[in-house]
């Protein structure tokens, strides 16, 4: 098998320049040149191969060594020694006779004794020779071989390939100049970097307009992942393989290859059958276990079949990330730290004490007798020698870690215009343009870990524990929140339970962490209680209207003072959290674990993980979770609070993530423990059921009637109160999508214990959550007013609310709850005018993570409402976020929403091919591969495109992959929204079966009805989904031959559209309707045509097309079954 498929960029260059070879019958050079390891040789092999499948075509190859440079004319001895096929010969004689046959016309014999040292033959010597001098026999020597090329190239193209041409010859770079010019010929090198400057023909030759100059860059990382699975012969590999070989290679071939060896040497790698997805019984250990696939493109270039069964795995209990480099790469980082100055040296172990990634003030901390200066050059310097990268921002980071440096071309012969007076110049200047780089980038990074871990190894155990020690206490003072979020703990009051600090506590930090957390001061406390409490109360007969327009004014008048206030309202900054997890937190994590500071490394890795859930990443948080489990195995001290807290915590933080999977029986089962070690017992019968709610309902009597001022309880309590309120809030969701009658009682039970739990912790944001959260619940409980009590009892708490600090995030965070809760309920306008709001307000608060959520929402409902205009600014402002941030999620949704505009709303915002060329590029992004609904929502609107255009191979692919995610039962808007795509998309499968007469299509269209009631009848669906579920029962009934059925769920669905203000729903019903019962002529390509035809939003713009001509491209499902067959 060959071993270079995974370089199709370097070799579509060969491809092109042999194709301008061929047709221009000109000269043509190609060189590749790049860093030892960088896989050149196999490049030219693939190269060689891809040649010699050419008829009457020749490729010469060769490979030489350093000792080639130092012998006059090597390089073309032994290209002609090929060419004449002298490389075949068993002996001289052969050698000798097969010479004169091809050179006795070209050379008179007396002058055959000049190959005499060149090929290793005995002609012999005559006296003219003898005589000739040494430069006189190099000219007569050239001309000869020049004469046996030229003939040669009249019968046949001629390829040379020279593999380690930076070891040609002086002698030879002049002949192979003067061969360029002189006849048709193509010649592809490889080379690393020239030590010196190169002789002035292979100047020459580089900057000749037939030259091509390839600099090769290192591997991408689904290119390493498609040469592992080439590599092994597999299908599939581990996400932690993957993940390992990517950043271990650095994108470098021979890394990649030498890693792999070394994990084979230590039998870690397994290789067996290939375990179906849907067969895997899910536990809590393999919730997160799944492969990646090579490219479909590869099987097109490799032995791998499509089909093939086979899979790698990696041995139980492994942790790679823990393995010691293989030997042969230690040896390069060795011979390269050997070759810096001592105090280099000395930086770059410094640096690999603290982590792959540092920053600048934490070296600057652990580097014994440095002063600013000196390391500043010192960076500078180990930069410009590829030792480290610097990044002004980790976003910066995060982007470079994804897309390593990419093969590019280099034009010498435009280089060399330049004067060189400038280049001199640049030279010099280089190194202070890198200080100056450096001092404006705080973070750095290793570029290859594998020096990081040789440079590590390097001390001795008690040097690694001093400046382990050093680093944690740097980092402690750190170890929170960003400033715009205040500080505070990512797992609330988390600090208060646990005594983890090494630092002593100054007053003035104590003041800073109370302050922070909510706690009033004592001064503060009297001026409270001395104050006469404002209370508003909304009149109790108040109209629907008039609570909407108290409520939109309200949110109005905070948007003005946001926007005018002279106190420190708006933030200076925005949230960076996130870069604090990776160059803080994690750090400050990993060198307890050095330290063996058990339970202090525990506590940072349960706040990374909670850190990870809040910002999206289920997949990181679950792998620090079980970092985070390992160390709970290992505390002995059993008894304590604090430990059994963070038992709690890590049972808690394990329900979210199987919540967020839609493993809703291991969620369950997780947060049931948490609730037990909290002392908060959730009940597990009927009887004790009984008897907690009617405790639970007297606790919210006596709450609810009770005046308390905030921040009175002491911080353990606190924790212990705000942990058990995440817990209730994810139970009833959980009871919820249960059908079985009794457990909406336990999801009754499991909301209200929410809402008392928030109460007792008498912290107006946790009570304002478990309000609307309660809200949530009744409404989808089947509660059908506008407003529901506790939204009001919501708005009075925030208007009781001072305009200051946090009190904004508060109000910001009920507009957009708000606004979900109307959009679910089928409330269109209000979500939208509360969404709006919402918006405004997010914005000015500069929270991304925020930001994106209430942009996302804000664009569904405008999306049902047809309100075009002010969904595309919502796209661009989604758009904009997601690039500014690097924010997948937001681009994801982007293109969902765009998938949509297509399929439902008749126009083109973002071509078919764009969303689908993003969907291949980042299906297996961690972020949205772990995270239920969107992913199912671009897969099934793929799916359903192709089911419209009938092209069914297309529909099994992408519906397949939709399958695999329906499992995840999540009670999400998200996910609800792409279960309602997928089952379109079966719906039209049903058609397709139906018209086929296939056996099963009574079967499958009886089941396909039972889902979609089911998904009604569930409370957590939401009424704004029904008009879409009714349409498609409709169908599924009219194709069965019941049009009684079909007429009840349409006129249902019309009935609903209208009194929701789903305008884009109530014209497609009303397009079926009118399709259906008008018996149409059938068109089977009807889509397609529409499809031809859908303008771009420009055209809209522009008024080329109007709107109303936009709303007549709604596909129109088929009803070609004359005679019911069932």
């Amino acid at each position: 098998m060959r071993k270079c498929e995974c370089r199709v960029r370097e070799i579509d260059y060969f491809m092109s320049t042999m194709k301008d070879f061929l047709m221009t019958n000109c000269s043509r050079v190609l060189m590749y040149e790049g860093l030892p390891g960088y896989g050149k040789s196999q490049v030219l092999m693939e190269i060689e191969y891809l040649a010699s499948q050419h008829e009457n075509h020749r490729a010469v190859a060769i490979a030489l060594t350093k000792i080639s440079f130092h012998q006059n004319f090597y390089t073309i001895q032994i290209l002609m020694a090929n060419v004449l096929g002298l490389d075949t010969c068993k002996h001289y004689k052969e050698r000798q006779t097969n010479l004169q046959n091809r050179v006795k016309t070209l050379l008179d014999d007396k002058y055959h004794c000049l190959l005499n040292d060149i090929f290793h033959v005995q002609f012999p010597v005559s006296r003219e020779m003898s005589r000739m001098s040494k430069i006189r026999k190099q000219k007569q020597l050239e001309a000869l071989f020049m004469k046996i090329l030229e003939q040669t190239v009249r019968e046949e193209r001629i390829i040379f390939i020279i593999d380690e041409a930076q070891f040609v010859d002086v002698a030879s770079w002049a002949f192979i100049e003067k061969l360029i010019r002189s006849m048709p010929i193509f010649i592809v090198m490889s080379l690393c970097p020239f030590p010196e400057t190169p002789c002035a023909a292979a100047n020459a030759i580089m900057k000749n307009r037939n030259t091509t100059y390839i600099t090769l860059g290192t591997m991408q990382p689904q290119e390493i992942r498609d040469k592992v699975c080439v590599d092994l012969s597999v299908s599939s590999i581990p996400r932690e393989l993957d993940s390992y070989l990517v950043e271990g290679s650095c994108g470098i071939p021979y890394y990649c290859e030498e890693l792999l060896k070394n994990l084979d040497h230590h039998r870690i790698l397994i290789f067996q059958q290939a375990e179906a997805e849907e067969k895997t019984n899910v536990t809590w250990n393999n919730l997160f276990k799944y492969s990646v696939k090579p490219t479909e493109d590869m099987y097109l270039y490799t032995s791998i079949a499509a089909g093939q069964k086979e899979a790698c795995y990696l041995t139980s209990g492994v942790r790679l990330k823990n393995l010691s480099p293989p030997a042969s790469l230690k040896e390069i980082s060795l011979v390269q730290l050997d070759s810096m100055s001592l105090s280099h040296q000395m930086l770059v172990r410094c640096a690999a004490i603290i982590g792959l990634t540092f920053t600048t003030e934490l070296l600057f901390e652990i580097l014994p007798c440095w002063n600013m200066k000196m390391m500043i050059k010192a960076l500078a310097t180990l930069v410009e020698s590829n030792v480290f990268d610097c990044f002004r921002s980790s976003k910066d980071l995060q982007l470079a870690l994804k897309q390593n440096v990419t093969t590019f071309e280099v034009h010498y012969r435009s280089l060399s215009l330049k004067s060189k007076e400038g280049l001199a110049y640049s030279e010099e200047e280089q190194l202070r343009e890198m200080e100056g780089e450096v001092i404006e980038c705080r973070i750095l990074r290793f570029c290859r870990p594998i020096m990081q871990k040789t440079a590590y190894e390097l001390w001795l155990k008690d040097q690694k524990k001093v400046l382990h020690l050093k680093c944690a206490r740097f980092l402690e003072e750190s170890a929170h929140r960003c400033n715009h979020c205040r500080n505070r703990d990512f797992i609330p009051y988390h600090h208060f339970i646990a005594d983890i600090r090494l630092n002593t506590l100054d007053m003035d930090t104590v003041k800073k962490m109370v302050k922070s957390h909510g706690f009033k001061t004592e001064d503060e406390v009297i001026f409270s209680k001395s104050e006469i409490p404002r209370k508003f109360k909304f009149p109790e007969n108040i109209s629907i209207t008039e609570t909407r327009e108290k409520i939109l004014h309200f949110f109005d008048n905070v948007i003005i003072k946001m926007r005018t206030s002279q106190d420190d309202v708006i933030p200076l900054e925005s949230c960076h959290c996130e870069e604090l997890l990776q160059i803080v937190i994690l750090p400050l994590a990993q060198h307890f674990v050095a330290l063996e500071e058990n339970n202090k490394a525990l506590y940072y890795f349960l706040e990374l993980a909670s850190a990870y859930l809040i910002l999206g990443d289920n997949y990181n948080a679950y792998m620090y979770l079980g970092e985070g489990e390992r160390l709970l195995k290992s505390l002995t001290n059993e008894d304590s609070w604090s430990q059994t807290f963070e038992y709690a915590t890590f049972y808690s933080l394990k329900g979210e993530i199987c919540f967020n999977m839609g493993q809703m029986v291991l969620a369950k089962k997780m947060l049931r423990k948490a609730l037990k070690l909290l002392n908060r017992m959730f009940p597990c019968n009927l009887l004790s059921l009984t008897f907690q709610m009617h405790i639970e309902k007297n606790r919210l009597s006596h709450f609810m009637n009770q005046h308390t001022q905030e921040g009175s309880l002491p911080g353990k309590k606190l924790a212990q109160l705000f942990l058990q309120s995440s817990c209730f809030s994810l139970l009833w969701k959980i009871y919820s999508l249960n059908f079985f009658f009794h457990y909406k009682y336990y999801g009754r039970l499991a909301a209200i214990m929410q809402m008392n739990t928030s109460l007792e912790t008498q912290n107006n944001f946790q009570i304002i959550k478990a309000f609307l959260d309660f809200s949530l619940y009744r409404h989808l409980a089947g509660y059908e007013g506008v407003w529901f009590k506790y939204e009001i009892l919501v708005m009075e708490q925030l208007l009781n609310l001072p305009l200051k600090g946090e009190a904004f995030e508060i109000m910001a965070y009920a507009a957009d709850a708000l606004g979900h809760i109307k959009f679910l309920t089928g409330h269109l306008d209000l979500a939208i005018e509360l969404g709006s709001r919402a918006h405004k307000m997010w914005s000015l608060l500069r929270n991304p993570n925020k930001y994106h959520m209430v942009l996302c929402r804000l664009s569904k409902p405008l999306f049902l409402k047809s309100r075009y205009k002010h969904l595309v600014q919502v796209l661009g402002w989604l758009w904009d976020l997601s690039v500014t941030e690097e924010h997948i999620f937001s681009k994801a949704f982007f293109y969902f929403v765009c998938l949509d505009i297509m399929l439902y709303s008749g126009f083109i915002y973002r071509t078919f091919e764009e969303c689908l060329e993003f969907i291949h590029h980042n299906e297996d992004n961690r972020i949205l591969k772990f995270q239920s609904g969107l992913l199912l929502g671009l897969y099934s609107c793929i799916a359903v495109w192709y089911a419209r255009l009938q092209e069914w191979d297309n529909f099994y692919k992408f519906s397949n992959r939709a399958k695999t995610l329906v499992t995840r039962r999540t009670p999400t808007v998200l996910y609800y929204e792409g279960i309602s795509r997928y089952m379109e998309g079966q719906v039209l499968h049903l058609q397709k079966q139906i018209e086929e007469q296939a056996e099963n299509a009574q079967d499958s269209g009886v089941e396909l009805l039972k889902a979609l009631e089911t998904l009604v009848a569930q409370n957590t669906t939401g009424p704004v989904f029904y008009p879409r579920l009714y349409h498609l029962m409709a169908y599924v009934c009219i194709l069965m031959g019941d049009g009684h059925s079909c007429d009840f769920f349409l006129n249902t669905a019309l009935e609903l559209s209208e009194t929701q203000g789903n305008l884009l729903e109530k014209c497609w019903l009303s397009m079926s309707k009118e399709w259906w019962y008008s018996a149409p002529e059938l068109t089977g390509d009807q889509w397609l045509q529409t499809v031809l035809s859908l303008p771009s939003w420009d055209k809209i713009v522009s008024g080329n097309v109007t709107l109303q001509d936009v709303q007549k491209n709604k596909f129109l499902m088929r009803v070609n079954i004359l005679d019911n067959p069932f």
